[in-house]
């Protein structure tokens, strides 16, 4: 099983909502007007926060986040055959760990051409 980040806009960009806890941890970057500049901060992000897997940079015109209302954050389970098999309700607040495992263990256990909905596997 392969995973994947997938960065889109910034959430608490110095220039629009920059929040205190941002701040205090040094996490303080401009909106980007480049897609290089999205991809440092993507990097930053990744970087920061131990992420050990690839991360792909939505498009400066942030349309993976359009398509998926992505933002503010949003964690998708993508089937092996390129559908959606769980997403989770918008974040932070919306994110269940317990449904997320629940979810993957659900592909895991089905093998490697498993298949189902978002209704299955909540």
């Amino acid at each position: 099983m392969e995973f994947f980040l997938i960065y889109i806009q910034e959430a608490h960009a110095r220039d629009s909502w920059q929040m205190a806890i941002n701040e205090k941890e040094n996490v303080v970057f401009r909106n980007p007007v480049a897609y290089d500049e999205r991809v440092d901060v993507a990097d930053a992000c990744s970087t920061n926060l131990g992420i050990n897997f690839p991360a792909l940079v939505d498009t400066i015109d942030n349309s993976t986040d359009t398509a998926y209302t992505g933002w503010p954050d949003r964690i998708y389970v993508i089937d092996a055959n390129g559908r959606v098999a769980f997403k989770t309700d918008p974040g932070p607040f919306g994110f269940k760990s317990q449904l997320l495992s629940e979810a993957l263990a659900g592909l895991v256990s089905s093998g490697p051409d498993a298949a189902g909905s978002a209704a299955e596997l909540r």
